[in-house]
């Protein structure tokens, strides 16, 4: 199971990195159009914030607090961004390494973790439809985007 659980984890992070070498930085400011959103950036933020702040908690066994290893405001620096992804994702993998199989609180955790993080892939999907950013190539393999049916 840690296994799967950990190259899923992967795969995410690499769809993060390939979404981040992708988009032109100055997207990291921008919102949908005409509709309620955050900005790209804040999405990533709290992607981030999650990879931080649910192992923290799995191992403290209640929740701590939100926290990101990116400001709220930082989070239009592509490559403070990038390179938080590259940290948190080895912080992430260290951590479902050595959760304990038993530990059915753990696992709540990391499978919330996979959640979240698929979530924003979703609405990020979105943003480079919304927006006019090409696919990068991953992720169309990954969701399968662009295709006919």
């Amino acid at each position: 199971m840690h296994h799967l659980l950990r190259r899923r984890l992967e795969l995410a992070n690499i769809l993060y990195l390939d979404f981040l070498d992708t988009i032109p930085p100055e997207h990291l400011g921008s919102h949908l159009r005409d509709l309620p959103s955050d900005t790209i950036g804040h999405q990533l933020w709290c992607v981030l914030g999650a990879r931080e702040s649910y192992p923290k908690a799995a191992r403290a066994g209640e929740w701590q607090g939100f926290s990101s290893p990116v400001a709220r405001d930082g989070s239009s620096d592509a490559a403070a961004v990038r390179g938080a992804f590259v940290a948190t994702a080895a912080d992430v993998d260290e951590w479902v390494a050595g959760v304990d199989p038993a530990d059915e609180d753990s696992l709540r955790y990391v499978l919330a973790l996979l959640e979240h993080e698929t979530m924003h892939q979703g609405q990020l999907i979105l943003y480079l439809y919304g927006l006019g950013i090409d696919r990068p190539h991953t992720w169309q393999q990954q969701y399968a985007l662009d295709e006919d049916f």
